[in-house]
C-alpha cells in the first residue's frame, strides 16, 4: 500500500503537516480534549510501516527531550522523532503549551508522542496542572473511584494542551520503607490494593485521551538505591516476584495499559546476566512479552539515568535496548548519538529489520488508538479554562479528605474540643491558617498552648521522635505530610495522622479532621506507626 493510499484511508491529523483553517478531511483539526475512537484492528499499519525508510522507522523509536520549539523542529526535521517529553521549561501556561504542541504536531509528518512525567503528587512536571496529593493518598482512600477520577482529571488537563502520553501511573509495589526513589510514589505495599488503584487510573487516563504508561518494570519498590544515580539490585526469588511484583503488572495488562516503562534495575533470579532490565531481553521478551503476553508499547525509562549508562556506553546502550525489546527510547544523552548507532545497526544487521518494524508498528498502533492520526489540534483558549476547573479543585479535596488516616488516639484527644494548639514543623503556617479557618485557636508558642500539632515532612523516624520528645510538656499530635515511615517511633505522641502529601488540599484536609469538620476515614496503604496496612481509625 502507497503511503497516498494510506493517507486517504486513514487522513493524518490536520495539525501534522497542514493548516487546520484549510483542512476539511475528516477528523481535521479535531480538538485534542475529544479524541475519536480508534480503529480496533489499524489494518492500515503494516503497509504504512512497509512504505517508510528505515532513517524515519528508526526516527519513531525517540523520545527526546529539547530546550526549544526551535531546537524541537530541527529534530523533527533531521532526525524524524516519534515525539518530545515535556519538561516545566517547556511549559509556561496551558495557552503557550497548546499552541506549542500545535506548532509541533504541524511540523510533522507522523503525528508526535508529547509525552510527560506527571505522576501526581510529588512527581509533578506540569507547573499549571491541577496538583493531587498522589499515589500513596489514593492508596490510603482504598477507593479505584478516586483514583480513577484523579486520573481523568489529570488527562483531560493533559490532552488539553496537546500532550497524549504520560508516564505514569506508578505499578510499583513498595515493600521497603528506606526505598529512596519510590516511596509515596507508590500506591502502597500490598500488591491486591496496588493492581486495584493501578487498573482504575489506568482506565481514568485512557478515557481522557492519554496514553498511561505502567512503571517501573519488574518492579522497582524494594531497593535502598535510586537508579538515576546508581544501579540497584532488587534480590528478590521469582517466587517472591510473581507475589509482590508482578500482580500490578499482570493488573495493567489485563486492563490494555498502552505502555510498560522498564526499570534500570538488575534483578539477578530474573536475569543472571548483570545487566539491567531496560537492556534485558529475558526481562523484556522473555517475561513482560512472552510470559505475561504484554503487546503494547515498552519505553525504557529515561536513558539519561545511571542505572541505564553504568555498565556501556552511551551508543550501545540504545542498540541494546531495542534488541531486549524496547520500543519507545526515552531522553538519550545525545539524540545524534543514539540515532546515529540505531541506524547503523540496523543497516549491518545487528537489529533486525523486523525487530524494527515490530517497535514501529506498536508506537503506530499507540498513536492510533489514542486518535492522533485523526486529529491532533488543541484549542488554546478552551485550555486555560479545562485546567485548573473548578470541578478539578472538587476532585482534589475529595481525594485529599478521603486520605487523611488517623493511627492513634489516645484519651480521645481528638477531635480538637476546645483550648489552644501549637503548630510546628513544615508548612506549619499553611496549617495553622487552615484551622484558624475551622475555628481551632493557634499561638506562637508551646508555653501558652494546650496541645502541640507537630507536623513532619520525610525526617525519618528518629528525628521524628526526638522532634516529638522536645514537645513532651504537651500533649503531641504528630502529622506526616509525606512518607508515613516518620510515624514509626513517635511512640510518645498521643495522636498520629498521615495526609501523605504536604499539599495545601491536604492540609485543609487535615485541618478540617483536626477540628472534626469531617471524620477520617483513610487505611495505612504501608506498615507504619506500628501497624499494619489496613490501620484507620475515625471518631
Amino acid at each position: 500500500m502507497t503511503s497516498a493510499a494510506i493517507a486517504l484511508a486513514v487522513p493524518l491529523a490536520a495539525s501534522c503537516g497542514g493548516d487546520p483553517a484549510k483542512d476539511d478531511s475528516p477528523g481535521a483539526g479535531r480538538s485534542s480534549a475529544a479524541p475519536a475512537p480508534a480503529s480496533p484492528q489499524a489494518s492500515w499499519i503494516p503497509g504504512f510501516v512497509a512504505d517508510m525508510s528505515v532513517p524515519e522507522k528508526v526516527g519513531q523509536l525517540f523520545v527526546p527531550t529539547f530546550s526549544s520549539q526551535a531546537d524541537a523542529q530541527s529534530m523533527i526535521k533531521r532526525y524524524k522523532v516519534g515525539g518530545f517529553i515535556y519538561f516545566p521549561g517547556n511549559m509556561r501556561t496551558p495557552e503557550q503549551t497548546a499552541a506549542q504542541s500545535n506548532a509541533l504536531q504541524k511540523a510533522s509528518k507522523i503525528p508526535l508522542v508529547l509525552g510527560v512525567d506527571e505522576e501526581q503528587g510529588i512527581v509533578s512536571r506540569t507547573p499549571f496542572i491541577t496538583s493531587f496529593p498522589g499515589n500513596m493518598a489514593l492508596g490510603a482512600t482504598g477507593r479505584p473511584a478516586d483514583a480513577r477520577a484523579a486520573a481523568q482529571v489529570t488527562g483531560a488537563e493533559l490532552r488539553a494542551v496537546g500532550i497524549n502520553q504520560n508516564y505514569a501511573p506508578v505499578a510499583d509495589v513498595n515493600v521497603d520503607p528506606a526505598n529512596p526513589v519510590i516511596g509515596v510514589r507508590s500506591f502502597g505495599s500490598d500488591p491486591a490494593l496496588v493492581s486495584r488503584l493501578l487498573d482504575a487510573a489506568i482506565q481514568g487516563y485512557q478515557a481522557a485521551g492519554v496514553a498511561a504508561t505502567a512503571k517501573h518494570f519488574p518492579g522497582h519498590g524494594d531497593t535502598s538505591t535510586d537508579s538515576h544515580t546508581g544501579l540497584p539490585v532488587i534480590k528478590h526469588s521469582r517466587a517472591e516476584w510473581e507475589r509482590l511484583d508482578a500482580p500490578p503488572f499482570k493488573a495493567a495488562i489485563a486492563s490494555d495499559v498502552d505502555a510498560i516503562m522498564s526499570a534500570h534495575i538488575v534483578v539477578p533470579k530474573l536475569d543472571g546476566s548483570g545487566d539491567p532490565s531496560t537492556l534485558s531481553r529475558k526481562v523484556l521478551t522473555g517475561l513482560l512479552r512472552d510470559s505475561l503476553g504484554f503487546r503494547g508499547v515498552i519505553v525504557t525509562d529515561s536513558l539519561q539515568m545511571q542505572g541505564a549508562r553504568t555498565k556501556y556506553g552511551d551508543a550501545s546502550v540504545p542498540v541494546r535496548a531495542v534488541n531486549a525489546g524496547a520500543d519507545q527510547l526515552l531522553m538519550p544523552p545525545s539524540l545524534p548519538r543514539a540515532y546515529d548507532a540505531v541506524l547503523t545497526a540496523v543497516r549491518t544487521g545487528k537489529i533486525s529489520e523486523r525487530r524494527l518494524d515490530e517497535a514501529v508498528s506498536r508506537i503506530l498502533r499507540l498513536k492510533e488508538r489514542r486518535g492522533l492520526f485523526r486529529g491532533t489540534r488543541a484549542d488554546p483558549g478552551r485550555a486555560s479554562q479545562i485546567v485548573g476547573s473548578r470541578a478539578s479543585k472538587a476532585t482534589v479535596r475529595q481525594v485529599a479528605e478521603h486520605a487523611v488516616t488517623l493511627v492513634r488516639n489516645e484519651g480521645g484527644l481528638l477531635p480538637l474540643k476546645r483550648g489552644s494548639v501549637y503548630v510546628s514543623g513544615p508548612r506549619s503556617d499553611v496549617l495553622a491558617a487552615a484551622l484558624r479557618r475551622e475555628g481551632v485557636r493557634t499561638v506562637g508558642s508551646a508555653t501558652d498552648a494546650d496541645a502541640a500539632v507537630l507536623t513532619t515532612l520525610d525526617a525519618g523516624a528518629a528525628t521524628t521522635a526526638d522532634r516529638v520528645g522536645a514537645l513532651a510538656s504537651l500533649p503531641v499530635i504528630v502529622a506526616a505530610l509525606g512518607r508515613p515511615y516518620d510515624l514509626d517511633k513517635a511512640d510518645r505522641a498521643k495522636a498520629a495522622l498521615a495526609t501523605y502529601s504536604s499539599g495545601s488540599p491536604s492540609l485543609a484536609a487535615l485541618a478540617k479532621t483536626l477540628a472534626g469538620t469531617i471524620k477520617p476515614t483513610g487505611k495505612l496503604p504501608v506498615p507504619a506507626a506500628g501497624n499494619p496496612p489496613g490501620t484507620g481509625l475515625t471518631y
